[in-house]
């Protein structure tokens, strides 16, 4: 299983806001702090602003703020909702054209597999990986005033 850079950075978004409580930060703030092209966390922020993890307020004083709890968060949800292709193999995919699919193994295990990932993903929260003793090791990892 491989998680897109679309994923992963929507998730580190995330945990930035769930750092920063309800102030409202700047997409040029995520940026310099995770060294993450504007341009890439922009289609990441408008995402996550229409599924309703986050606020976005425009103006001067603007930027965006977690609207759900970091509790409410959970990662195997969140992993479903932004990747677009969960297919490992070809087979997973309506119209495969690999000859031995109506009787291949493989795609059995690929999907007990994938549905192990899921499942050990479903158990965790935004929460449960912000532990609070951590949180001032992020903090000044990511530069975070």
């Amino acid at each position: 299983m491989h998680i897109t850079r679309y994923t992963d950075y929507s998730l580190r978004v995330l945990i930035y806001l769930a750092l920063q409580k309800d102030q409202l930060v700047t997409i040029q703030e995520i940026s310099d702090s995770y060294q993450i092209s504007k341009n890439h966390l922009m289609k990441v922020v408008h995402q996550l602003n229409r599924k309703g993890y986050i606020e976005t307020v425009r103006g001067k004083n603007g930027g965006m703020r977690l609207l759900m709890s970091p509790q409410d968060i959970n990662i195997g949800v969140f992993v479903r909702e932004t990747e677009q292709d969960l297919d490992l193999v070809e087979c997973f995919s309506p119209g495969s054209q690999c000859a031995i699919t109506p009787v291949c193994g493989l795609k059995g295990i690929f999907a007990e597999a994938l549905q192990a990932f899921l499942t050990t993903l479903d158990k965790y929260t935004l929460a449960d990986i912000l532990p609070e003793k951590q949180k001032p090791q992020l903090v000044r990892l990511l530069q975070i005033g």
